[in-house]
């Protein structure tokens, strides 16, 4: 049985290898048993899974997913910590480590080589700094996801699942709406890690879907939603003249010809909206 997650075995491996956090990657290493239990059964693997995890850390869910899955990948940035690893993992057979940014890594390639091109599951720590960079990065690049399991930053998670008209909504909720179904699995405070962090975490299960919800020009609905809420104050028809090649009479006659208010804006919007206007301006290409 996997025994990382305790916080006094934790320290010895640390202690043993001289390993000091850095600050730059943003690492905080799970210590509670229960959290990493909530993971794992919320991520659903099973026998037949090749799992993508980002960050291992020392190991404390990778001991876990070699339990549980068929094959895990771990991308870890921090070279310091890949003895570590050889060390926690010794006895599994079914892992293996790329020391590389994640952000430089071919994932698409991964899953073709490991997993026939079939979705895959990312089950991921998240360094604060770079959790969106990250979780963009899987979307955009249409990696076949089945599902990705994090722990993230408390307000990050909750504005993954925000609705329109809420402050927190905005280009990231649309983003992570459009390509998946996000489900608060549990909040976790400071104390389940080690260093604690300095705000509460959130572990999020993003569920993709099998065709997005909306049918539109995915490259163009994005332009639109990311032009909308550079200047969240701004009317819609004027954030889309200053981020988009429209001039602003096509911008408003698109926005008349969907019904919206001429003074309407993004953050009100839902993403049917935006699809709707979306479809509208690209037939004016």
């Amino acid at each position: 049985m996997a025994y990382l997650s305790n916080p006094t075995y934790t320290r010895a491996v640390l202690e043993a290898h001289g390993f000091s956090f850095q600050k730059k990657f943003g690492q905080n290493f799970l210590i509670d048993g229960n959290i990493l239990d909530s993971i794992i059964d919320a991520a659903g693997i099973t026998k037949e899974d090749f799992v993508l995890e980002i960050g291992p850390g020392i190991g404390t869910m990778t001991q876990r997913l070699c339990e549980e899955a068929r094959e895990v990948v771990a991308v870890e940035i921090d070279s310091k910590l890949i003895p570590i690893l050889d060390d926690t993992l010794s006895t599994y057979k079914n892992w293996s480590v790329i020391n590389q940014d994640i952000l430089k890594v071919d994932i698409n390639s991964l899953a073709r080589e490991k997993n026939g091109g079939k979705p895959i599951k990312v089950v991921a720590n998240l360094p604060y700094y770079i959790t969106t960079p990250i979780i963009m990065g899987l979307f955009e690049s249409h990696v076949p996801l089945e599902s990705i399991t994090i722990m993230i930053q408390k307000e990050v998670a909750d504005r993954m699942q925000e609705g329109p008209g809420s402050k927190e909504y905005g280009a990231l909720s649309l983003a992570v709406q459009y390509y998946s179904t996000p489900e608060i699995v549990c909040e976790v405070p400071p104390s389940c890690f080690m260093p604690q962090p300095k705000v509460s975490s959130t572990v999020i299960r993003l569920k993709t879907h099998s065709k997005p919800p909306v049918d539109c020009n995915e490259k163009l609905l994005f332009q639109i939603i990311r032009a909308s809420f550079n200047q969240r104050r701004k009317t819609l028809q004027n954030g889309l003249s200053n981020g988009l090649k429209y001039s602003k009479e096509e911008i408003a006659a698109a926005i008349e010809k969907c019904g919206f208010a001429p003074t309407v804006r993004g953050e009100v919007l839902s993403l049917e909206d935006f699809a709707k206007l979306t479809n509208v301006l690209d037939q004016r290409d």
